[in-house]
């Protein structure tokens, strides 16, 4: 018996110093060279956004829009006119016997009706020579001039050649009462423009400096137009010939969140009418000086087209484009030896 118990206490001693089963171990990784890093790739730089707004009057809409310019008249007779509101740039042109007249670029809106339309002039081949080929909206001209027009990059649209859009308003008089239809004339019409860049930047930031201008008057030797600042529209009120100018669809005064007077050189175009009126040719190829107004004030600036195909750019002494309100732009063409008054 207590062999037995030595036998086992022997056993269990045996049993219980025992190493248990070995746990393999994994032999140390051998360290191999890193592979080279792929290059990663950088991300494109996405493309801009295509621009939303026109690059004619910096309004919402009009990228690429058809362009059509209507000839108004600009005499008292003429208001109120019909569809004005809605232009992207009014100019404003010198004709005979010291008056002036209207030419309307519209693109972002078409208005359904628009006028009182009158005839061509020959600073017209000029003045939208860039525009490429928009549809120029007319009364009518003489033929001396309308064989210019037809050489010209332009689709003349013509009331005395029975062009379709047109119409005679009879609550108005001879000759103020031709009205033109947009919609209808280039629904017909072959002309091909569309807005493009016309050096015209926009920024609703005010430019800084310039000059306190509430009221801006540009005189001809029969008439004038003014533009005066309003601060609760943030806008100028247009007035002709001493009277507001205004509007058929809207009550109050044409307005313009910006205006351009670009003086120019004025020389006899060896055009006229049949009363012995001389009619003035504005020359805007070259370069000048020109006056800004915007948020109440004037800036003196410059203009530059190098040729008849260049838009034209108005930049500040150093070169650098300025920046317009965005809104309805009118450009004032005016013979640079009178020069305009800032009250």
């Amino acid at each position: 018996m207590a062999a037995s118990l030595v036998l086992c206490s022997v056993g269990l001693l045996v049993a219980c110093s025992a190493d248990p089963d070995p746990v393999p171990v994994a032999a140390p990784a051998t360290a191999s060279p890193a592979a080279p890093a792929s290059p990663v790739a950088e991300a494109p730089t996405p493309a801009p956004p295509p621009p939303t707004t026109s690059p004619l009057s910096g309004r919402e809409g009009g990228v690429g829009t058809p362009v059509i310019v209507v000839k108004l008249d600009n005499t008292p007779n003429a208001q109120p006119h019909r569809g004005l509101t809605a232009a992207d740039v009014v100019y404003v042109e010198p004709v005979e016997w010291g008056l002036n007249r209207l030419a309307a670029v519209f693109s972002t809106t078409m208005p359904e009706v628009v006028g009182p339309v009158r005839s061509a002039r020959i600073s017209d081949i000029e003045i939208f020579a860039p525009y490429g080929d928009v549809a120029l909206v007319i009364s009518g001209a003489q033929q001396r001039l309308l064989t210019r027009l037809a050489r010209a990059n332009l689709t003349v649209v013509s009331e005395d050649a029975g062009s379709p859009g047109f119409y005679r308003d009879q609550a108005r008089v001879i000759p103020y009462n031709l009205m033109a239809q947009p919609g209808e004339i280039l629904a017909s019409a072959a002309a091909t423009a569309v807005s493009a860049d016309m050096g015209l930047v926009f920024d609703r930031t005010p430019r800084p400096g310039g000059k306190r201008a509430d009221t801006v008057t540009v005189r001809w030797p029969e008439t004038s137009m003014q533009f005066r600042w309003n601060a609760d529209e943030g806008r100028y009120d247009v007035w002709s010939a001493g009277r507001p100018a205004r509007a058929a669809e809207e009550p109050g005064v044409q307005r313009a969140s910006t205006v351009i007077i670009q003086y120019v050189e004025e020389v006899d175009s060896g055009f006229g009418d049949r009363f012995g009126g001389r009619t003035p040719e504005s020359l805007t190829v070259g370069s000048g000086k020109a006056l800004l107004l915007r948020d109440g004030r004037a800036h003196r600036i410059r203009w530059q087209r190098p040729t008849a195909a260049d838009p034209t750019a108005f930049v500040d002494a150093a070169g650098a484009p300025v920046a317009l309100d965005p809104g309805q732009v009118w450009i004032v063409l005016h013979d640079r030896t009178r020069p305009a008054t800032i009250e």
